[in-house]
């Protein structure tokens, strides 16, 4: 066997030394994966628990069709009830809802559409949830993301692999009306909430359209609802919701989304996918596109 010569030992030498250093920088990348998975995971248990700390109950146990037939409910508020409830169907006291679809991570220009997963705890009364999502950035990347009103706080929190801060905004009165905006026009995936027994307020618009208020520890807002022939909410409507934009600054912006592919599931119809856009004044821009894999109810008693 030939005898290597000393420029083809230093040449298998720099080959090992540089393939030393990929493995300890592969194992490095893996390990701080692995570290920011687990701070992700327990800031996540953090903040569930406050939102079941706040948990109350959601009675009254079953949907009564006698609560939408007195007078001052507007007509299409009753068919849409009568659309996606059977009486007797049992009041939703929580949720589990998973999603997946395309996150516009651009304010500004063409969007930049991302893939995301997602997992949403939702709490009736008090109202509150949090929304887990993961987008992904690249291969290998991914920002995490809370969005959650809890305890009648909003929150705003996202970080690079869970382990390095790009938003973090809580505890103003802009986030969290806007955070309560989103549970309210979420409702349709939880549509006991919106009887008038659960503390809504409801006033006619027109025949196709409608306007519900919320109210939680003084923080109020209101959605229009528009209904469809088959009495379903195909959009909801803010003329104002406040959106951040390039530099942190919020700005009162109109806000509609859109619902659609209704099914049946826990005894309900709820729509399966759905779209949320600002309305800027040069058209449109839509920013959230997705559908509901999974859901699971719990039920009052």
């Amino acid at each position: 066997m030939r005898n290597l010569t000393a420029r083809e030992k230093k040449a298998t030498g720099a080959r090992k030394s540089a393939g030393v250093a990929l493995l300890v920088l592969a194992g490095s990348a893996a390990a701080a994966a692995a570290y920011g998975a687990a701070r992700w995971k327990a800031r996540t248990r953090e903040l569930r628990d406050r939102l079941e700390a706040e948990r109350a109950d959601a009675g009254p146990g079953v949907f009564d069709s006698a609560e939408i037939g007195g007078e001052g409910l507007p007509d299409p508020v009753r068919r849409y009830f009568r659309a996606v409830l059977t009486p007797g169907q049992p009041m939703v006291a929580a949720a589990d809802i998973a999603h997946e679809g395309r996150f516009s991570t651009n304010d500004a220009g063409p969007p930049q559409w991302r893939p995301f997963t997602s997992t949403q705890r939702v709490i009736m009364r008090r109202a509150g949830f949090d929304w887990n999502a993961r987008i992904q950035m690249a291969p290998g990347l991914s920002v995490l993301v809370h969005d959650a009103y809890v305890a009648g706080e909003g929150v705003l929190h996202a970080e690079l692999m869970g382990l390095v801060a790009v938003a973090d905004m809580r505890g103003t009165p802009e986030i969290a009306r806007g955070e309560l905006l989103r549970f309210l026009a979420e409702a349709v995936w939880y549509p006991t909430r919106l009887l008038p027994g659960q503390g809504v307020r409801w006033e006619a618009i027109d025949d196709a359209t409608a306007r519900v208020t919320l109210a939680d520890d003084g923080v109020e807002v209101s959605l229009d609802f528009r209904f469809d022939e088959d009495g379903l909410v195909r959009s909801v409507y803010a003329p104002a919701r406040h959106r951040t934009v390039r530099g942190g600054a919020l700005v009162e912006t109109p806000w509609e989304g859109w619902f659609g592919a209704y099914a049946w599931r826990g005894g309900m119809r709820i729509p399966l996918v759905g779209e949320v856009a600002w309305v800027l004044p040069e058209g449109r821009r839509s920013y959230w596109r997705g559908r509901v894999t999974r859901v699971v109810y719990e039920f009052a008693r």
